[in-house]
């Protein structure tokens, strides 16, 4: 008997060129990134010498410089932070600055002593937080960019600076990461609004065609065509090819372009003040323009009480290395927005 032939599986019915329909988009692939990238692991992840940290602290790193009102706070307290501070001939003003950013940033901060010849302590360095990593026996420290590269601190040589959390108690955490997601969603607002004016102030279009071209080619030809006349990173075309369709061969269709110039302002405004909230600096010490008849009260107040409430647990913290070395290497002057203060 016979037996009756079959296509294999993967085999496709041609359509006649004028029954084809074609739809594609002009989008490249895009990492997507949200909350959980920072705040899935909680537990501190073992290797052979060391313990991971609790966050990837190279996403912290990144989140840093990802909108105006995360980046700034941390960056004012530092400053008024660092000019309080009184240089130690131990301790240059530089490697101070370092270590004080590291710790508002990372919640860690680390110092690693160096010796002189008999043994006493010549000067402090500071060792980045983003790649210092603390051993196993809890007492030695690495330097760590790559595996194979990794350096071992003497043990003992290191001093921990640590902004406790409540999850575990090997490395510290910064005390913003609640707002986090707000500095991604400032992020985001501000790129989209940059890619709609170079876009042309549009959301981009659809280009319609349910004409059958002559020349087969002629589809490629024009999707090519629509490729290249996009600027990178601005929104993308839609492009629909429809042979033997109805009237209007060849449309340009907008989308809608009410979410895309209405709510920027509403999101960076909201955003900005869960920002500011977060890391607790009265807006008049960033210099944000009060909205409406209002104001913001008086600037020279706010500063007291963020000095007061804010800087002062910070410097305290900071001192912590003194009983570390076993001498005053951390010093500071009094905030001179204070001293003017106490002078009036």
């Amino acid at each position: 008997m016979k037996k009756k032939k079959t296509l294999p599986v993967t085999a496709k019915a041609e359509l006649p060129a004028d029954k084809q329909c074609a739809a594609f988009t002009f989008d490249n692939p895009v990492p997507v990134t949200g909350a959980y990238d920072l705040l899935d692991c909680m537990e501190c992840a073992k290797t052979d010498k060391w313990y991971e940290t609790p966050l990837d602290f190279y996403s912290i790193a990144r989140a840093f410089r990802s909108a105006v009102h995360h980046e700034s706070p941390l960056l004012f307290k530092r400053n008024v932070i660092m000019s309080c501070f009184i240089p130690h001939k131990s301790l240059s003003y530089q490697e101070m600055n370092a270590y004080v950013l590291d710790y508002l940033v990372f919640g860690n901060g680390y110092l690693e002593r160096r010796r002189n010849m008999f043994g006493g302590l010549l000067q402090l360095k500071r060792s980045p937080a983003k790649y210092t990593r603390r051993g196993i026996d809890l007492d030695t420290y690495y330097f760590v960019q790559t595996w194979q590269d990794a350096h071992e601190f003497k043990r003992g040589d290191v001093f921990h600076l640590i902004n406790p959390d409540i999850n575990q108690e090997i490395y510290g955490l910064p005390e913003y990461l609640a707002g986090l997601i707000s500095a991604k969603l400032n992020k985001s607002a501000t790129t989209f609004r940059v890619n709609y004016y170079e876009n042309g102030s549009h959301a981009g279009v659809i280009v319609y065609l349910n004409d059958a071209l002559a020349d087969p080619n002629g589809v490629e030809d024009l999707k090519g065509a629509l490729q290249k006349s996009r600027r990178d990173g601005a929104f993308k075309n839609l492009f629909v090819y429809s042979a033997n369709g109805k009237k209007d061969g060849i449309q340009i269709l907008p989308f809608s372009q009410i979410a895309a110039k209405d709510e920027f302002m509403n999101v960076k405004d909201a955003t900005r003040d869960d920002l500011l909230a977060m890391h607790r600096v009265p807006p008049q010490l960033m210099g944000i323009v009060p909205t409406g008849a209002g104001s913001f009260g008086d600037v020279e107040k706010a500063a007291k009480v963020f000095s007061i409430n804010e800087l002062m647990p910070i410097m305290q913290s900071l001192k912590s290395v003194n009983d570390w070395v076993g001498e005053e290497v951390v010093r500071f002057n009094e905030y001179a927005l204070l001293e003017a203060l106490g002078a009036k």
